[in-house]
C-alpha cells in the first residue's frame, strides 16, 4: 500500500508541471490570435441638396394633421443617388408621392470606407407642418 500511495504522489508531481507547460495562457505573446481588422476611414453619406415640397392642391391639403411625418427608407448607391424608395410611414397617397418623388431627386456624397464606395442603407422622416 505505501508503494502505491508513493508512486502516486511522484507521478503527480511529475505530470503537474507537464501539464502547466503544454496549456499557454491567454495573455501569452506566442498564442496566435488573428488581429481584429481597425479601420479609420469610415465616412457616412452626405446629403448635397436640399429637399424643397410644394403642398398638393385640394382636399388632400386641407386634410393634413398637425405635424404630419412621412417615412421613407432607401439605398443610397455608390454614385450617391437613392434607389428603392419605399413609404415606411403614409400619411396619404397624394403626400406620400410628393415625398418619393422629391427624395428621388436628392443627390448625396456616397459613404466610404477606407476610400471605397458603398451603398447605405437610409431611412428618413420628412414633417410636414402647417
Amino acid at each position: 500500500m505505501r508503494h502505491i500511495l508513493t508512486s502516486t504522489v511522484i507521478l503527480s508531481s511529475l505530470l503537474l508541471p507537464a501539464a502547466a507547460f503544454a496549456s499557454k495562457p491567454a495573455d501569452d505573446p506566442a498564442a496566435t490570435t488573428p488581429a481584429p481588422r481597425i479601420t479609420t476611414g469610415v465616412i457616412g453619406p452626405f446629403l448635397v441638396n436640399s429637399l424643397n415640397l410644394t403642398a398638393p392642391q385640394g382636399p388632400d391639403a386641407s386634410f393634413l394633421p398637425a405635424d404630419a411625418q412621412v417615412g421613407v427608407s432607401f439605398v443610397v448607391d455608390e454614385k450617391g443617388v437613392p434607389e428603392n424608395i419605399q413609404v415606411t410611414k403614409s400619411i396619404n397617397p397624394s403626400w406620400d408621392s410628393q415625398v418619393v418623388e422629391a427624395v428621388s431627386k436628392l443627390h448625396y456624397r456616397p459613404a466610404r470606407i477606407d476610400d471605397q464606395k458603398i451603398p447605405v442603407d437610409m431611412n428618413l422622416t420628412v414633417v410636414i407642418a402647417k
